[in-house]
């Protein structure tokens, strides 16, 4: 009896796995900041239940496909070959099925509880992440990084859009700041497992022109995030304590950027886990310093 309660607590723990649960919980934070701007204010709790609720299903359904279509190439790589699907624990038909089930959960609840705009941009970023990004693009060309970054970019969109039922000017700032940020976060992670990648195929920016070139490309997105995430005070969404906070963390994002770009070692996973820390308190100050 104990060793089924295990067997079925583990396999539990790996269906969550699949979902990718950290990256869900960012793309929630940055929806829920696209509701908060679009409301001036914070949004009505049902609506924000189940705004989160279908943004959270569809994200995790789209982490569950990539890595059903990926999973050749996690079982090649170091990082990656412990997963479920590449270590045999959970069968590759189970997450086919897993994953398409919460998308299509997804869509009844924004169809249903959201409004069909939102809709669209949940299943757009769906699409992105899936179709373009890793099946199209991921194991033929280094662009895969910056195109499939829409994806990651729309779900203050989302936001946005299930408040007001339109797109305003406050969400393409917060979607081009997200866009901005994704390519040199995950950049960072590119170059120190620049050797996995390299095995298994895939054209990562490292693999397909070199470290040094990865390093500058990621100064250059770094150092264009700054001016941006400037933009939410110039055009006064937020206030000045936003304006100095945003200065400060983008300022040290691109010092760090910097130093790892002048240094001879490939790991900068410090770099790599304070550009999510950066984020995340970038768009929690922004909140809290709102225009209303």
């Amino acid at each position: 009896m104990v060793s089924r309660a295990v067997v079925y607590s583990s396999l539990i723990r790996d269906y969550i796995i699949l979902t990718k649960p950290g990256i869900v919980l960012l793309v929630l934070i940055t929806t829920l900041t696209g509701m908060y701007f679009a409301k001036r204010g914070f949004p009505d709790p049902w609506l924000v239940f189940w705004t989160l609720l279908g943004t959270g299903l569809a994200s995790a359904g789209s982490a569950v496909l990539n890595q059903f279509f990926d999973r050749d190439l996690d079982a090649l790589m170091s990082r990656t070959k412990d997963r479920p699907l590449p270590s045999g624990s959970i069968p590759s038909l189970n997450a086919l099925v897993f994953g398409l089930s919460l998308l299509v959960l997804s869509a009844v609840v924004m169809l249903l509880k959201v409004n069909m705009l939102a809709t669209f941009f949940v299943f757009l970023a769906s699409f992105f992440y899936v179709v373009i990004y890793t099946i199209a693009l991921k194991r033929k060309s280094p662009l895969a990084t910056e195109i499939g970054g829409v994806s990651g970019a729309l779900p203050p969109v989302i936001g946005y859009a299930s408040v007001r039922g339109e797109v305003g000017f406050e969400a393409l700032i917060l979607f081009l700041i997200m866009f901005m940020w994704q390519p040199p976060h995950f950049w960072v992670l590119a170059i120190k497992y620049a050797e996995d990648y390299k095995r298994a195929g895939i054209p990562t920016l490292p693999v397909s022109k070199g470290i040094e070139h990865t390093k500058i490309k990621t100064l250059i997105y770094t150092a264009g995030l700054l001016p941006l995430s400037l933009l939410p005070s110039i055009y006064g969404i937020a206030g000045h304590i936003y304006f100095v906070s945003a200065l400060l963390l983008s300022g040290l994002y691109l010092l760090l950027t910097l130093k790892f770009v002048l240094s001879k070692k490939p790991n900068g996973m410090f770099l790599f886990f304070y550009s999510i820390l950066y984020i995340a308190l970038l768009f929690s100050v922004m909140v809290f310093d709102m225009r209303r």
